[in-house]
């Protein structure tokens, strides 16, 4: 079971480089896969692994805090439908081999996204954990979203994969949320528990539970009201309309309800709920489908309408409605299947689904008008075809339900009756549009279409799949006890037979009976409805639709909210900075101190200072911040912000705090280098000043923020009622990691998670700052080794021909020339001594920066060049590598991620030494600071340096060119007046002027 799921995943993540190397014939190779997989599953019901309730389990504690652990779970159920995903997955994927006809870049990626479409909806019914369930859930919903917005070229695909989307993701959330609510009230987090869990029905809050569940399951299903996302997703290629849209994700709605239906039943929301909108979407969807003009609409309202019939009957959740339910589920993914890849088949030979444009297809593909006649007749249900056995035990399990008394059960047999002779309608309606010879086409031929007159041959990879389809179900259909026994292994395991009780069984005859003269009625009721299918809509068809249109109701609904997001934005965010900020700063000072007047409040101990010293830091801080804030130059605020940090370091100091404290120190001076290379491309003075009214505001609202931080941050500190997990942390730093330093070990051990986060987010920051300079242009560059080489009688690396060269402090480049090795030993030793004492990997990098950012300062980009001539991208991927694989490699030992390993080694000469896995993780912080800071240097300082000097040589170039084409001019003048001085005729202006510029232009 995982090893397939991986196998899935696996195939998804070569299939773009293996469509892009051999071509279409690829997706052959690709259905080997789920094709594999389907005679696996089939496998397990032949060797009885299903018998009696069994099961193939996987359990991996993951995330047991979050109760997120990775629990599969393959019963009968599973089983069932991974047949469907994993038979027609391959089968679809065979369809493409001949549906497409070219190799596009994008279908090597709709390759990939189909496998992992595959993959993810096995994971989903194989899931045992209700949480990782809804984690492939939403995987199916970002994957249908890419593979309908296949072209995305055009609007109508772009809107269609968007709609489907934002429906299904808000369904999703919506369940989210029911299945926490069932997780915390029941402590229920996997199905396996569910039938264990006594009294369900007086859990508190279970209607909301149920409602916001089912309302994920209705919309993945696209029961009313959230149907129309599914008929817009027919923009999408039809080989993702045969497998997501009929017989893969449709189908995770109808799985979740099937899972929770026999034990959900007894509560009254359940039949509620799912019962009136099922059978409502199928009379709806099925009137919908007669007045459709294009085959793969009338589809898709047809399937509307059957995913409508087959969620009321799977919610009634007895025996036999289950019984009948998943029959008529496995009917509809053959026959639906089949019918998309028709008509893909069909617009693929032919250029159009518009049946006003299709006549005489019959005539010309009679074989695959045969196949598709087989398959709309067991949509219809007729005998003895799989979808009549299907309708048939539907009907009788109405009939005699005892979860359904009186009124309910003949209404629901009524609507099922009304349904289905639509259904019987439609499916005649999609037959004679296809295929019939139409009296309205003008054209010769005996009535054949121009489009049909000219369309290719139907191949052999278009139909090798729906044959195979239409011959299951007419087997199926000729022998239903095949499906019948799989069926009833999953419900002898959830709905045991009673004693005395006798099982019932799909069988092709019962007899003449009631459900036999229904069929009847259904066959003739679609007949009649179909021949009289224009008179009767026109008589039924209002000029607006009764309750609305969905679509436009969709539409209506974005567009409020975008109203609504653009009159909120426009009363806070006018587009003034100040007053923005003035907006956030006085929602901190209201909402904190509303919720601390409001609440309980707790008794407040103040301590001034425990030293005089901290109170000359504070004093300090103070008048630092109040002098930036009375600065006009910005080179000085900057300082004076910077003055504030490094009292705040004295502070950590103070308190014992070393790391924090270096840390602070560090960031403070690598911070205001950063604004000063910012700072130099901007004025010297700020040209901005407010007004008297204005600054008084400022510095009110700035002394209240002060205040009501003060008090809440007061307030929150004396809240304490537990001693702080802090006081466990040194403790557990040397009993994990054998560090001694209790900050280092929680950042690359205790907390390692959080900071591999963080030095994610710094290299893409470092990339987007490089972004931002470059611009379009790309900033790769050779790598070679680093050099320290003196040139000349200079100091430094850079050579100093240049004019700027010579200039150089001769002072400056002296003490970089010291304090660079000394400053990377420094590094190395903070680096390496992290673990035990105060350092690491950020503040060894951030002295390594500052090594580096010296030499720039003191020699410019060529001397940054020559000190680190290393690609900074490639410094952030080593790191970025590094720390992932300090997390993943002990995995392959079977431990949880990010493990810590110690091992004590004794050297020659050197003795007893200790090695710490977490060193890895730390060398990753180490080159990700590294990387950071020299993206900055070479983008902030480098490459506007270079910018600089090419904008000044264009200005010079201009100027030397402007300066001899006056010279060229005033000579050209000079030789007209010396001819004109000798008694020659003067030149003509104009050949002056051609001259000028001929001479201007060379």
């Amino acid at each position: 079971m995982l090893i397939l799921l991986i196998a899935l995943a696996a195939a998804a993540v070569v299939a773009p480089a293996l469509i892009r190397l051999i071509g279409r014939p690829a997706f052959g190779l690709l259905a080997l896969v789920p094709g594999a997989g389907f005679a696996w599953v089939l496998s397990q019901f032949f060797q009885g692994t299903f018998d009696n309730g069994g099961a193939l389990e996987f359990r991996l504690r993951w995330m047991p805090s979050a109760n997120l652990n990775l629990d599969l779970r393959l019963d009968a159920l599973a089983g069932l439908f991974s047949l469907i995903i994993l038979g027609v997955g391959a089968l679809v994927l065979i369809y493409c081999w001949g549906y497409f006809d070219s190799n596009p870049r994008r279908l090597a990626y709709f390759g990939g996204q189909m496998v992992a479409f595959a993959g993810a909806m096995f994971g989903l019914v194989a899931s045992d954990n209700i949480l990782l369930m809804y984690v492939f859930w939403e995987i199916t919903s970002v994957l249908s979203f890419l593979l309908v917005g296949y072209y995305g070229e055009r609007a109508s695909s772009r809107r269609s994969a968007g709609q489907a989307l934002m429906v299904t993701t808000l369904g999703g959330l919506a369940m989210l949320v029911g299945i926490i609510l069932l997780g915390r009230q029941t402590g229920i987090w996997n199905f396996s528990d569910i039938p264990h869990y006594a009294n369900l029905e007086f859990t508190p809050y279970l209607t909301a539970t149920i409602i916001l569940i089912l309302a994920g399951a209705l919309s993945k299903s696209a029961i009313a009201p959230t149907h129309f996302w599914l008929p817009g997703a027919m923009a999408a290629p039809t080989p993702v309309s045969a497998y997501l849209h009929s017989a893969a994700m449709v189908k995770a709605g109808i799985y979740l309800v099937a899972r929770l239906a026999p034990d959900f039943n007894a509560v009254n929301t359940w039949h509620l709920v799912v019962i009136p909108l099922g059978l409502f979407t199928m009379i709806m969807s099925g009137w919908m489908a007669l007045r459709q003009k294009d085959l793969k609409l009338i589809l898709a309202y047809g399937t509307v309408s059957q995913l409508g019939f087959i969620m009321s009957v799977i919610a009634i959740g007895s025996r036999e409605a289950m019984m009948a339910g998943l029959a008529l589920t496995f009917a509809h993914s053959l026959f639906k299947a089949t019918l998309f890849m028709i008509v893909g088949a069909i617009d693929h030979t032919t250029g159009t689904r518009d049946i006003r444009e299709l006549s005489g297809l019959g005539r010309k593909q009679p074989l695959v008008m045969a196949m598709a006649v087989i398959a709309a007749a067991s949509m219809a249900g007729i005998p003895p075809l799989l979808g009549f056995v299907a309708k048939e035990t539907v009907l009788e399990a109405v009939l005699h339900e005892s979860l359904l008394v009186g009124m309910p059960r003949s209404m629901m047999l009524v609507a099922m009756v009304v349904g289905s002779i639509l259904t019987m309608a439609y499916s005649l309606y999609f037959i004679y549009g296809a295929f019939a010879t139409k009296k309205s086409a003008h054209v010769s031929g005996g009535g054949i279409a121009p489009a049909v007159e000219q369309m290719h041959g139907i191949g052999f990879k278009l139909w090798l799949a729906p044959m195979v389809l239409t011959i299951l179900t007419i087997t199926l259909g000729l022998f239903p006890g095949m499906l019948s026994w799989p069926i009833e292994l999953h419900l002898d395991a959830v709905l045991p037979l009673a004693a005395g009780e006798e099982a019932s069984h799909l069988a092709l005859w019962h007899g003449f009976s009631l459900p036999l003269l229904l069929s009847l009625i259904i066959i003739l009721g679609g007949s009649l409805l179909f021949w009289q299918r224009d008179l009767i809509i026109s008589r039924f068809t209002f000029e607006e639709p009764a309750l609305g249109n969905a679509d436009s109701a969709y539409d209506w609904f974005l567009d409020q909210l975008r109203k609504i997001s653009l009159r909120l934005t426009a009363s806070t965010q006018r587009g003034s900075l100040t007053i923005n900020l003035g907006i956030i700063f006085m929602v901190l000072i209201a909402l904190p101190l509303s919720a601390l007047i409001l609440g309980e409040r707790n008794e407040v101990r103040m301590e001034l200072w425990d030293t005089p010293y901290q109170g000359i830091a504070a004093a300090v801080i103070i008048i630092m911040a109040i002098a930036a804030t009375q600065s006009q130059n910005r080179l000085s605020g900057v300082i004076m912000v910077g003055v504030t940090g490094y009292s705040m370091a004295v502070i950590f100091a103070m308190h014992g705090a070393p790391d924090l404290a270096l840390t602070q120190t560090l960031v403070e001076t690598i911070v205001m280098v950063v604004f000063m290379l910012v700072l130099r491309k901007l004025p010297t003075e700020t040209e901005w000043k407010g007004t008297p009214r204005g600054n008084r505001f400022r510095a009110w609202l700035s002394i209240a923020v002060g205040v009501s931080v003060t008090i809440v941050a007061l307030f929150a500190i004396n809240a304490r009622s537990h001693d702080p997990i802090s006081t466990y942390m040194p403790d557990l730093a040397y009993e994990i990691s054998h560090g001694a330093n209790a900050v280092n070990v929680l950042l690359v051990d205790l907390r390692a998670f959080d900071t591999f986060g963080e030095i994610s987010v710094l290299v893409i920051a470092a990339t987007g700052v490089a972004s931002l300079i470059y611009r379009t242009r790309s900033f790769d560059r050779d790598s070679r080794r680093p050099t320290l080489r003196v040139t000349g009688r200079r100091w430094l690396a850079a050579t100093v021909e240049t004019e700027k060269g010579q200039n150089r402090s001769l002072m400056v480049d002296i003490v970089t020339r010291i304090l660079f090795p000394s400053m990377m030993v420094v590094s190395l030793y903070f680096f390496f001594a992290g673990h035990n004492a105060p350092g690491g990997g950020f503040a060894g990098g951030l002295v390594a920066a500052l090594a580096f950012t010296l030499r720039y300062l003191a020699g410019g980009r060529d001397e940054l060049e020559e000190a680190l001539p290393v690609d900074a991208g490639r410094i952030l991927g080593s790191g970025l590598l590094l720390a992932a694989a300090a997390v993943v490699v002990p995995m392959f030992w079977g431990r949880p991620p990010l493990s810590s390993q110690m091992w004590d080694l004794q050297l020659p000469l050197i003795g007893e030494m200790h090695i710490a896995s977490v060193l890895l993780f730390d060398a990753g912080v180490y080159l990700i600071v590294v990387g950071l800071i020299m993206h900055i240097l070479t983008s902030l300082g480098g490459q506007l340096d270079q910018d600089e000097e090419m904008r000044k040589q264009r200005a010079r170039d201009r100027a030397r060119s402007m300066a001899r084409a006056v010279e060229r001019r005033r000579a050209a003048q000079q030789k007209s007046a010396a001819k004109v001085a000798a008694g020659a005729a003067p030149p003509d202006r104009a050949s002056i002027s051609t001259k000028t510029t001929t001479g201007k232009e060379s």
